[in-house]
């Protein structure tokens, strides 16, 4: 006879729960090789490894970053609402028993959790300046801001006496930490590094579409860790968090294939998974927060949000958002943050809010006041910094290295070799 397994320990920890948290930690760590497939197939050649490049290095000094002072810099015991100490740098006084954060699991499988949100955001950054960034300054920015724009937000929202968290703000996966927050970075980048060379009408359309759609699929499947497992536990909410999910990318994708067939006269491939992704951003903020119904009205209405901001906006005011990383995560993440006080109900989870059709008006309020602080401050602070970076090592490549591409000129390195 088999020994029973053991459930949970007497401090509390369960196996279940930490299984599940890791689960997670490793398949949103998937989402930033599925980010780098997904802005690498819509690039054109020349470019596709300076994407792979800058995503992968994300993850090698992000991490670092992490473990050093990020984590205690987002969660660490508050030095002030707005930013967490330094009690818990290189993880010192962070062991294997549980947190104020996750109780059912070990304090440093948190730490990992949380670990792969850091790395993907300022990876998704990228989308706005494909093309034409120099690496030394990409890697000099994404470090600080990290530093001073993803940690302190992070604080704010999750952090344990951050301010916006003490107002009653409700953010279950990121769409303010996440994807507002890199989608202001990204609007920042566009004006201070400008167009392509070209922009709009000599740029060539993306080199290899199918490389795209594995990105886009990796970055979905991933997705059901970052937002189901942000419930931190195998449970209820996980469950309703992952249909969530599922649905309101399937909505937005099928709502922006629509509108493309509408407007172009066919359906494309592009604007089925860029619909995806943007229905999936917008669900982030809310998917532990809202029922099946709240999730289908976010993926619909994200999908039509974003569809015209990707066209009709950057065609009226002719920004070189490369792949549309404010159009698609900074839009979406704000309609998102924005649909948990319309659309939240406590039905689903006791810990979350009721919005405004059950009754909560207030919430909307909330959450506006949310959006509006977070997106003044990491615009202000990323165009600071794009600044200060631009002055010290200069942002952008020049013109005959542009033309060249970044994946010679920046890395010695081809994508792709013809032998005879």
């Amino acid at each position: 006879m088999g020994m029973s397994p053991v459930v949970a320990t007497s401090s509390g920890i369960s196996a279940a729960d930490t299984v599940w948290v890791l689960l997670s930690a490793a398949l949103v760590m998937l989402m930033t090789p599925g980010l780098a497939f997904f802005y690498g197939g819509l690039v054109r050649r020349k470019n596709i490894l300076s994407i792979l490049m800058q995503c992968f290095m994300m993850l090698c000094i992000i991490s670092l970053q992490w473990v050093f002072c990020g984590y205690s810099l987002s969660f660490g015991p508050d030095l002030s609402s707005v930013i967490g100490s330094l009690d818990w740098s290189l993880l010192k006084n962070v062991g294997m028993g549980p947190s104020g954060y996750a109780p059912t699991v070990p304090h440093t499988a948190f730490v990992i959790f949380q670990m792969m949100f850091a790395v993907i955001t300022p990876a998704l950054i990228v989308g706005a300046f494909a093309e034409r960034m120099r690496f030394s300054a990409f890697v000099i920015f994404s470090l600080l801001w990290t530093t001073l724009v993803y940690d302190p937000v992070t604080h704010w929202v999750w952090g344990k006496g951050g301010f916006l968290g003490a107002m009653g703000v409700v953010d279950f996966a990121g769409g303010i930490v996440v994807h507002i927050n890199a989608g202001m970075a990204a609007l920042a980048a566009v004006i201070v590094l400008g167009k392509r060379k070209g922009f709009p009408d000599a740029i060539s359309p993306p080199h290899n579409l199918p490389v795209a759609v594995l990105g886009a699929g990796l970055l979905w499947f991933g997705w059901f860790g970052f937002n189901a497992g942000s419930a931190l536990a195998a449970n209820h909410v996980a469950v309703n968090a992952f249909m969530n999910t599922h649905i309101a990318g399937a909505a937005a994708g099928l709502v922006w294939s629509i509108l493309d067939w509408l407007k172009f006269g066919k359906p494309t491939t592009l604007g089925m998974i860029t619909g995806a992704v943007a229905g999936l951003a917008a669900v982030t903020p809310g998917a532990g927060y809202v029922d099946l119904s709240g999730a289908v009205w976010i993926g619909l209405f994200s999908g039509i949000i974003c569809w015209l901001a990707v066209t009709a906006l950057k065609a009226k005011y002719q920004y070189d958002d490369s792949l549309d990383a404010f159009g698609v995560h900074g839009v979406g993440g704000i309609w998102g943050t924005l649909a948990v006080g319309i659309w939240g109900t406590k039905a689903v989870n006791l810990a979350g809010v009721d919005g405004l059709i059950h009754g909560n008006p207030i919430q909307l309020l909330i959450q506006t006041k949310a959006v509006v602080i977070t997106m003044l401050y990491s615009f202000i602070v990323s165009l600071v910094l794009f600044k200060v970076v631009d002055f010290v090592l200069g942002l952008r490549v020049n013109e005959h290295e542009e033309a060249i591409g970044l994946d010679l000129t920046q890395h010695r390195e081809a994508g792709y070799t013809l032998l005879d």
